[in-house]
């Protein structure tokens, strides 16, 4: 055995790959990115990786190989898990041969996501089993647990973990036994093949399996009651570990179940620990699970026990929990005063950092030329945005997202708005790995249906907001082999768009030359606009300021770059922060803004 400090998706990735894993397949989205990214920096010759265009895709892919009997893992975030959900939902129905984990990380807060929706229901919903780990040293162990369970009951395991767990780092004992997977091949029977007739007898064995998970998770490892005395806490997840910092500091008798698996709920286990409790504390993120949970088995058996938490108030029904806020519940439950810990160090109190465009950032000079397209044209604008760095363009003084849904949906609620609102333009922006994700069938639905549209596609050469993997666009695979890139500009013309134009962003007067063409045509229009994301290609020239600035601040006011701040009525740059994207000294009105090498 070896202790290893690593971070929690880099213990879930190791694993998968001492458990067997053969395939695994995933589109980026934190906080689960690094799962995947982790095997294939580590895996074997006999493992396979890659960066789906989407989840969906990644979840087919991934079935396919688990009919033949192979292992595989799928990585997502929770929004990610709505666009695999149709596959997921019939893949349960249908079944798998070899072991196969859905790794979906939840993120409280939230921090880098559009919703904070549980992971939990899903499992219910599709009536698949749920691992939800606590620590990353339990995490590392649980994913061969989760690939076993699939296999003895043939169907996907939903794997948990949240944002906390994700990115925390812990010491984890690993070793380098792996388990090795024997492939038997796929097996041809009807059974792969879904009808309504076979979907209705498998929905009565899901009923039946769900029952024995059940028993099996009552009895788990994962799960174990505690201590002792009328009142009872659980702790469920990560919630679990935050519940046993809590304790420490309280010195009061209390009995607590450890809950890691919550669906199918383990009824026995559940029965045993309410036993001799008059009221119960549940501690849980996100949503009431457990806590509806014990609620339904109190109601069924008529058991005079107070079930305390979200529902009652007793713990916050939105955001991420921590030590603090537990502690506090925890105290007021158990009617006593909080230990009070020694005070930290106090700390200078950290300036404030609203998300921004990074200094040089392509996107900031393609936003800034459609505002000054549109003011040349003098049409009215709605500007649809979507999913990645870009979404930033609706800070001011950009003010150019106007509309922010999920992956994809800036172009076609584009053409919603424009079906509304005939006499505004309407103008989707999107990025170049969403364009891919998602974005390909809202271009075929503008076609098809003629609406007057311009869509900006932001082709910055990478999946910038998740950590620069590739995609097809990149012509790269996390296999490390190189591929044909897929041309946007010959697929948007397969698409059947006719007005498809590239620019430079970073050429003011060419990139609003462009737009303003674009807008002007009738129909589906689509200007692609080129330039690297500066984390990949750095420019080695700075701007510096001339002695003839005036002082006006329009470089500041207009396109808001971190670079640039003004000091005494002068504009300064700190070179530090400058990438010479040289968008600042287009804008100058006096031309005092030049390169410095």
């Amino acid at each position: 055995m070896k202790t290893k400090l690593l971070m929690g998706n880099e213990a879930i990735a190791l694993g998968a790959i001492r458990a067997g894993v053969n395939v695994v397949c995933g589109y980026p989205g934190t906080p689960s990115t690094e799962v995947l990214e982790t095997i294939a920096k580590h895996r074997d010759n006999d493992i396979y990786v890659e960066w789906s265009v989407n989840e969906k895709v990644a979840l087919e892919v991934a079935a396919g190989a688990a009919y033949t009997g192979a292992r595989t893992l799928v990585t997502m975030k929770q929004v990610g898990l709505n666009v695999a959900s149709d596959p997921l939902m019939s893949l349960t129905y249908i079944g798998v041969t070899g072991g196969m984990v859905v790794l979906v990380a939840d993120d409280p807060g939230p921090i880098s996501s559009q919703t904070e929706q549980d992971t939990r229901h899903f499992a219910r919903y599709a009536h698949l089993p749920v691992f939800d780990p606590a620590t990353p040293e339990e995490a590392y162990t649980m994913i061969g647990e989760a690939f076993a369970l699939s296999e003895k009951y043939n169907t996907p395991v939903l794997l948990r973990p949240t944002t906390q767990v994700c990115h925390a780092c812990a010491s984890v004992e690993t070793d380098d036994e792996r388990y090795r997977n024997k492939i038997a091949g796929f097996i041809k029977d009807p059974k792969w093949v879904i009808f309504p007739r076979l979907s209705y007898q498998n929905h009565i064995k899901i009923d039946a399996n769900e029952a024995k998970i059940s028993q099996d998770f009552s009895v788990s490892s994962y799960n174990h009651i505690s201590g002792q005395g009328p009142l009872g806490i659980v702790g469920c997840g990560v919630s679990f570990t935050y519940v046993t910092e809590a304790l420490a500091t309280i010195n009061n008798p209390v009995k607590v179940l450890k809950l890691a698996t919550p669906h199918p709920f383990p009824d026995k286990l559940a029965l045993t620990f309410l036993q001799g409790l008059e009221e119960v504390l549940v501690i849980e993120e996100l949503d009431p699970v457990v806590e509806e949970n014990l609620l339904r088995l109190c109601g069924k058996l008529g058991l005079a026990i107070r079930i305390t938490g979200k529902l009652t108030k007793a713990m916050p029904v939105a955001g991420k929990y921590s030590y603090e806020i537990v502690a506090a519940a925890i105290s007021k439950f158990l009617g006593q005063a909080q230990t009070v810990l020694p005070k930290p160090v106090e700390l200078p109190q950290l300036p404030v950092r609203p998300p921004v465009l990074c200094a040089g950032c392509p996107h900031r000079a393609s936003f800034y030329s459609v505002k000054q397209a549109m003011k040349k044209t003098g049409q009215k604008a709605v500007f649809t945005g979507d999913i990645g760095c870009y979404t930033l363009g609706n800070a001011q003084p950009l003010d150019m997202v106007d509309t922010c849904l999920c992956m994809g949906a800036g172009i076609t609620i584009a053409q919603g708005l424009q079906l509304a609102e005939p006499d505004r333009k309407q103008i989707a922006f999107i990025g170049d790995s969403t364009f891919f994700h998602t974005g390909i069938p809202g271009i075929i639905n503008a076609v098809y249906n003629e609406t007057d549209i311009t869509v900006i596609i932001l082709d910055n050469s990478t999946t910038a907001m998740t950590g620069h993997q590739p995609h097809p666009g990149t012509g790269k695979t996390m296999m490390g082999t190189i591929s044909e890139k897929i041309s946007i500009e010959n697929v948007l013309k397969g698409c059947g768009v006719t007005f498809v134009a590239k620019a430079n962003p970073l050429n003011l007067s060419q990139a609003v030359e462009t737009v303003t063409a674009a807008v002007n045509h009738q129909g589906v229009s689509v200007v692609i606009f080129e330039a690297p994301c500066i984390a990949i290609v750095k420019p080695n020239a700075v701007q510096e300021i001339k002695e003839t600035c005036i002082g006006c601040k329009k470089c500041i006011k207009e396109i808001g770059c971190p670079a640039m701040s003004a000091v005494d009525d002068k504009v300064t740059i700190n070179p530090h922060l400058c990438y010479g994207c040289q968008l600042c000294g287009q804008i100058c009105p006096v031309q005092a803004i030049g390169g410095l090498e």
